[in-house]
């Protein structure tokens, strides 16, 4: 291993002997090493490579969630979900980043952001850094600029009906449900925002 690939694996003993990308798409590409694992056995890790990404929470002034219901081709179905977008086509902050999917997504505009955090979603799979921002007395004020694979139904939800959603699983997507719920402080007061 280089010293700036996996500095914490070579200083625990693991050893890459090879790199290959068998597969690669615009928004990931899927890694695999040859390893000598520190017990000395040699084989196979694979995982997903990401840019990362970001949800963002966004808020109106009279305490709405703006949800969108998306249909993802994915599971061939409709998913409530906040609006999100990757790393794999933008350079910047994960503000900058939620800034613009809020517009794109649902034609959103905030002047109050925060970065509330970041988590990891599948640490034996992928090494992708997913970000939750929070976008309080958002405006639709302007026209959405989806992506042509996008189909969006915008939805204002009382943001206790949200965290519900969150919460009962009637918002399957993982990524959604949680930056509502890391969200939730902020939502009912009691966060410093």
């Amino acid at each position: 291993m280089s010293e700036t690939d996996k500095p914490n694996g070579i200083i625990l003993g693991w050893q890459r002997l090879t790199t290959d990308y068998p597969y690669t798409y615009h928004m990931f590409r899927v890694r695999q090493d040859q390893v000598r694992w520190p017990d000395g056995h040699v084989g196979p890790y694979a995982y997903i490579q990401s840019e990362g990404a970001v949800w963002v929470v966004p808020v109106t002034a009279d305490a709405q969630v703006v949800l969108i219901r998306q249909f993802r081709y994915t599971i061939d179905d409709w998913c409530w979900e906040v609006p999100a977008g990757g790393f794999h086509d933008f350079t910047g902050s994960p503000i900058a980043l939620a800034k613009q999917e809020l517009a794109e997504e649902v034609g959103g505009t905030s002047d109050d952001w925060l970065h509330v955090g970041s988590y990891r979603p599948g640490v034996s799979t992928i090494d992708e850094i997913c970000h939750i921002v929070l976008a309080c007395g958002v405006r639709l004020d302007r026209e959405p600029q989806r992506e042509p694979s996008e189909i969006i139904e915008v939805h204002l939800v009382p943001i206790a009906r949200a965290l519900e959603m969150a919460r009962s699983g009637e918002m399957v997507d993982g990524h959604s449900a949680l930056a509502l719920l890391r969200c939730e402080p902020y939502l009912n007061g009691k966060g410093r925002h």
